[in-house]
């Protein structure tokens, strides 16, 4: 396992971040305690160290197995990241949002359920667009000079708001929001309009969440096995199909499984990205592990992006365009040095 630093910050995490969020087996699925510190064992005897879970992830009880797998283990080792945002009861109007006072609530809930005294990096976790991003931001600034929580960060927000904030803690002293939290994947391109290039240019590693697109990319239901993706999913649709049968063919080229294949694809882009690898039974996991070995060449890469590209709208498309790119450059576009290059 290789290790990347987080960001612009000088904390070393592994190269895939493992996913927790099924770690019980609430409402019907998920894993036991028992199976959840295997895969955790796992996990870092192949080097892991970036551990992401939620206060909500089953109702707290994936807090409370990691909790209890740190009594036994090294906490120091790992880089825990959880989450605020989202309920856990519908009888206080401030047991859910962005706001300060249920951020530090869910903080103190979760130390308690994680049983220790910090939080390496914490997530605002979605977007209520309520709270003031300097609310959030200062809130977040407060709990690491009390030593809470290590590095803020946020997940599920429109760029330009993750933008104001990390401008305004910028020229406020503020800790800035070090990592990006989104739905990425084969099938899920269009962070590419804004998202993405936002993280580029803050120096944000982008930690992909469903990078197998909900286990659509593995090819199972191609094969027609069941799982928790509704028939009427984007996910498996006509072009979602298409993408996924030409993840097969290059898995099958390089010997690989088609998860990998796609776990890959988001490594290999032109920014810091580490994938979330969710497993509920050891197998998931040990095959999840062997992409760190796996390379794909450029000319797959290539038609991947081709195959999966998606219409990049005003102004992102309108940059691509010749013209734009010749009036605005004299000629020399491509005699420029970028900035934010990979």
């Amino acid at each position: 396992m290789k290790y990347k630093l987080l960001g612009k910050s000088g904390l070393k995490v592994s190269e895939l971040c493992l996913g927790t969020m099924g770690f019980g087996t609430e409402g019907g699925w998920g894993a036991d305690k028992e199976t959840s510190f295997s895969i955790l064992n796992s996990f870092a005897d192949a080097g892991g160290n970036f551990i992401d879970t939620a206060n909500i992830y089953k109702l707290g009880t994936s807090e409370k197995i990691i909790g209890e797998f740190f009594t036994g283990n090294d906490r120091d080792y790992f880089v825990l990241a959880t989450k605020y945002s989202l309920m856990n009861n519908k009888t206080n109007p401030n047991a859910s949002g962005n706001n300060r006072k249920n951020m530090m609530r869910s903080v103190e809930e979760s130390l308690k359920r994680l049983q220790t005294d910090f939080i390496d990096i914490l997530y605002l976790h979605i977007w209520d667009d309520l709270t003031p991003v300097d609310e959030v931001l200062r809130g977040m600034d407060d709990l690491i000079q009390q030593g809470k929580i290590l590095y803020a960060a946020i997940s599920d927000t429109p760029a330009w708001v993750i933008a104001k904030g990390n401008t305004m803690a910028e020229l406020m002293g503020w800790n800035q929001f070090v990592a990006l939290q989104i739905e990425y994947s084969l099938l899920q391109r269009t962070p590419e309009r804004d998202l993405i290039p936002m993280a580029k240019h803050f120096g944000m590693t982008v930690t992909p969440w469903a990078p197998l697109a909900g286990g659509a990319l593995t090819g199972k239901y191609l094969r027609g096995e069941k799982g928790r993706i509704k028939e009427d999913s984007n996910r498996l649709n006509e072009n979602s199909q298409l993408i996924t049968k030409e993840v097969i063919a290059i898995a099958k080229k390089l010997g690989a499984e088609p998860s990998q294949v796609a776990l890959k694809w988001t490594m290999q882009q032109p920014l810091s990205v580490i994938p979330i690898v969710g497993a509920t039974k050891q197998e998931q996991l040990m095959e999840n592990l062997k992409v760190i070995d796996l390379e794909i060449p450029a000319e797959d890469m290539k038609h991947l992006d081709e195959v999966s590209a998606v219409d990049l709208g005003f102004p992102g498309k309108f940059f691509k365009e010749e013209a734009v790119k010749t009036n605005a450059y004299g000629g020399f576009y491509d005699k420029v040095e970028k900035r934010n290059k990979a």
